[in-house]
């Protein structure tokens, strides 16, 4: 009796060996670009002790392209809209978007992705990685470079090199163009109720606020300029200590729409009419800026187009294209609604 052959290696036995995702391998065995040199050194070692040889016969099974996509949090509508855009942009180019979130419970952590995270993502096969909204360490980008996993990261919190690719919005000049629009309405005690002093997006939209009051001859004034997380609880604490104030404000400018609605309830909770007493600009317009009455004035972030970018930027770098930019940065717009007026007379 013939004992049993033993069984053919296969790719996915290289790559479990190489540590490496099933594509990585791949790409590997075709001299494909987009894998660094000791990635590839792994990848023939692991051909080398398994014996691995390709098959000239009918091909394994190709399992339906991935990118995995990880929010800080996506119980938020600017998560929702993002998400939108990159799911859309994967059902025209026929891949899967796979989610995850480092928080589950809504409350944002002060924590990166981790490198087992991203380890567990290469393993898994998935084309590509889109981090949004979420901090990046060296070593975990480091990481997704040796795994060879092509990285997109959307409004990133801190800052990053050109090793990575980022998507954003021009929130400096959405800044300049919320405060100019309260500085053309007559306003002059304009506050700014801004989203994580670390976060690198929220800091472009302070530092637009701040060029606009300058430009106007007027000095920043620091006790009216407040930080949180991007959060509505933001909104009700900043505007509760805002109109505590001997002399409050006229005009708010939040640095999101959530910060933004938040400060609205307090006003109207202590009978603060908006926009006659108190006017507001959000930054986002999310779906919540068109239906709370009075409909928040904010600067159009292009959300949608935002995840469809990231989505086909990795798709690309998957492919071995090298980017045109390493920081792109997508055009704001301001939407005036009803909750901007001129200043109120004195109080």
């Amino acid at each position: 009796m013939s004992r049993p052959a033993h069984p053919r290696p296969t790719l996915a036995a290289v790559a479990e060996r190489a540590g490496v995702s099933k594509a990585t391998a791949s790409k590997v065995l075709n001299d494909r670009p987009g894998v660094s040199e000791g990635t590839r050194r792994q990848v023939r070692q692991a051909i080398q002790e398994l014996g691995y040889i390709p098959s000239t016969g009918p091909r394994e099974p190709v399992a339906r392209s991935a990118v995995h996509v990880v929010f800080d949090t996506i119980i938020n509508m600017y998560s929702l809209y993002v998400l939108d855009g990159v799911i859309s942009a994967g059902a025209e180019h026929g891949v899967d978007i796979v989610t995850s979130a480092l928080a589950a419970d809504g409350v944002i952590p002060d924590q990166s992705l981790g490198t087992d995270r991203i380890r567990e993502i290469a393993a898994r096969g998935h084309t590509g990685l889109i981090v949004v909204t979420a901090q990046l360490t060296g070593e975990e980008i480091a990481l997704c470079e040796s795994l060879g996993l092509p990285l997109v990261v959307i409004d990133p919190l801190n800052p990053l090199d050109d090793r990575v690719t980022s998507i954003g919005a021009t929130n400096w000049a959405g800044g300049v163009q919320a405060t100019r629009h309260l500085l053309d309405l007559g306003h002059r005690r304009i506050a700014f109720a801004g989203g994580p002093e670390h976060s690198v997006p929220g800091r472009e939209r302070l530092h637009g606020y701040r060029e606009a009051l300058e430009t106007a001859g007027l000095a920043p004034d620091p006790a009216l300029t407040s930080h949180g997380p991007f959060a509505a609880e933001t909104g009700v604490q900043i505007a509760e200590s805002l109109l505590d104030m001997g002399e409050p404000p006229t005009a708010i400018f939040a640095g999101s729409d959530v910060i933004a609605l938040g400060a609205i309830r307090v006003a109207q909770h202590r009978g603060v009419r908006i926009p006659e007493e108190l006017s507001v600009v959000g930054f986002d317009d999310t779906y919540g800026a068109m239906w709370i009455e009075p409909g928040l004035t904010t600067v159009r972030q292009p959300l949608r187009q935002m995840g469809r970018v990231a989505a086909r930027t990795v798709l690309e770098l998957a492919g071995g294209k090298v980017p045109d930019s390493h920081h792109v940065q997508l055009a704001t717009s301001l939407v005036i609604r009803e909750s901007t007026t001129g200043p109120p007379g004195p109080r």
